[in-house]
């Protein structure tokens, strides 16, 4: 079984660093990292279907991944997230979730978790609960097998399933996010929310993003989230929450069955001024907004040098140009998305 050794200067005592703040007086305190741009579905909003992944040979070792996340927890990250692509895919990644985990143990880190399609979560549920992973996201659309066939391309929706029992059983509380499609799930999502909060799961909504070229026009499946919202309020007792988990979602509290539902909405309600977050590809390259264009390489520094002078440098640099917000639009005559690269390769 592989595993990764830590390097010395990843063991220094917290505090030895100056935490991250944003030229908006925004502490990061969250980061997303993407370890692969693979994964085994070719959802329709997400990808094409035919897409072209990046060599292996660009993508950052497991060592370099973790060298790079100490490097953020370091300066103040308290909030991990593993992303894809599909994560669970990468091969010996849960190498690398060991490892973070001293994070945990140390305590300079409060939590590690990932977003999974849920495809690999019955292979390696317990594991994942053993490294001190306590709640994980799972993309989910549907819960029609034909539908989800049809969304994913080739997902198998039992696989899915078996997979959130799996993690249920091991301990780990579950957040089920769907992606509300116009005329594909949009009247479903009352159902998966009660189908959620009935096996104990909370349930978040989000609007369709404009990122990467896909065959089908995104304005096709963009539904407003305040539409979503209206529609199930004359289903449930919507009871709007002041709670905010460190994410972008808004939450309601749903009286009939005591569950939450959050809504993120990109596109209808700017979500940014709060944003605590920056994502990290897995080729190093660090994007200060999912959805601006400037991007910092961290690859290079972390390959120029044993130490690490020169890798939070670079992070200095580009936190420093984190922007107050993204401007995202879906438009019907817009043919080119508002941001050229695929939420798989930035990392969902």
């Amino acid at each position: 079984m592989r595993e990764i050794t830590p390097r010395t200067t990843d063991l220094d005592p917290a505090g030895a660093l100056p935490r991250l703040v944003d030229p908006f007086q925004r502490a990061i305190t969250y980061l997303r990292v993407s370890v692969t741009d693979r994964c085994d579905f070719r959802c329709v909003y997400c990808m094409s279907q035919d897409m072209t992944f990046l060599p292996k040979a660009d993508l950052l070792t497991l060592e370099e991944l973790d060298r790079l996340c100490s490097a953020f927890v370091a300066r103040g990250v308290r909030k991990l997230r593993l992303t894809g692509g599909e994560p669970l895919v990468r091969r010996d990644v849960m190498s690398l979730v060991r490892s973070l985990s001293r994070h945990l143990d140390s305590g300079a880190l409060e939590e590690l978790t990932l977003t999974t399609n849920g495809s690999q979560l019955a292979r390696f549920a317990a594991e994942l609960a053993a490294c001190g992973v306590r709640r994980i996201n799972v993309s989910l659309d549907t819960l029609r097998p034909d539908l989800f066939r049809q969304i994913t391309r080739w997902g198998d929706l039992a696989k899915v399933l078996e997979g959130i029992a799996a993690a249920r059983n091991a301990g780990i509380r579950i957040k089920i996010n769907a992606v509300a499609l116009k005329g594909v799930n949009e009247h479903e999502l009352a159902d998966m929310a009660a189908w959620a909060h009935g096996e104990g799961m909370d349930i978040t909504f989000i609007e369709v993003m404009p990122l990467g070229e896909i065959e089908t026009h995104r304005a096709d499946q963009f539904l407003s989230l305040d539409e979503v919202r209206e529609r199930l309020a004359e289903r449930f007792t919507l009871q709007p929450l002041a709670e905010r988990t460190g994410g972008p979602a808004r939450y309601d509290r749903v009286a009939e069955t005591g569950g939450r539902i959050g809504f993120i909405t990109p596109l209808s309600h700017n979500f940014c001024e709060s944003c605590n977050r920056v994502r990290v590809t897995c080729t190093g390259t660090l994007y200060m907004c999912l959805g601006q264009e400037d991007a910092a390489d961290l690859r290079r520094p972390l390959r120029q040098s044993e130490g690490d002078a020169a890798l939070h440098a670079a992070i200095d640099a580009a936190i420093a140009r984190k922007p107050r917000g993204h401007d995202f639009v879906i438009e019907r005559g817009r043919a080119a998305p508002a941001v050229g690269r695929h939420m798989s390769v930035t990392g969902g």
